[in-house]
């Protein structure tokens, strides 16, 4: 498949966007003080790391398949971390800036998916912008979870 100049582009911003997601959920995983955000950090990355492989398929100017149904974040019982007042400020800025990123990164998708001419294309994108939606519902989640939202 043939790719617009436009789409390589864009494709570029997402591709440094995914690793940069990548990155950022690996060090602060580490950082973390509660050990159910560290784990959530550890999934996140992981489902980035797909979205970057999706991502270098579809540049190489191939149609990436669709082999995982995305389905609602599970549901789990609420169950507040016993935060000292200095982790809980450690945590909270480290989710923050992930609420930040993943809005970025989802607004990002939204723009590329109407960009691309192929129909295939764009359902993969759509598909990524959805697990990146949510992925912030996630950590709205552990915000609310642990009253670290405002």
């Amino acid at each position: 498949m043939t790719l617009s100049e436009k789409e390589h582009l864009l494709l570029k911003d997402m591709k440094g966007q995914e690793e940069l997601c990548i990155e950022k959920y690996t060090r602060y995983a580490a950082m973390a003080k509660s050990p159910e955000l560290k784990t959530l950090f550890e999934d996140l990355a992981t489902t980035e790391r797909e979205h970057l492989n999706t991502i270098n398929v579809i540049s190489e100017g191939n149609v990436p398949p669709l082999t995982q149904k995305v389905t609602a974040p599970e549901c789990k019982k609420c169950e507040p971390y016993a935060y000292t007042p200095e982790d809980k400020k450690a945590d909270a800025l480290l989710l923050s800036d992930m609420l930040a990123t993943e809005k970025h990164v989802s607004s990002l998708y939204d723009t590329s998916i109407f960009e691309f001419s192929s129909p295939e294309l764009r359902a993969s994108l759509n598909h990524i912008q959805t697990e990146e939606q949510q992925h912030g519902e996630k950590i709205y989640a552990y915000m609310k979870c642990n009253n670290m939202y405002s």
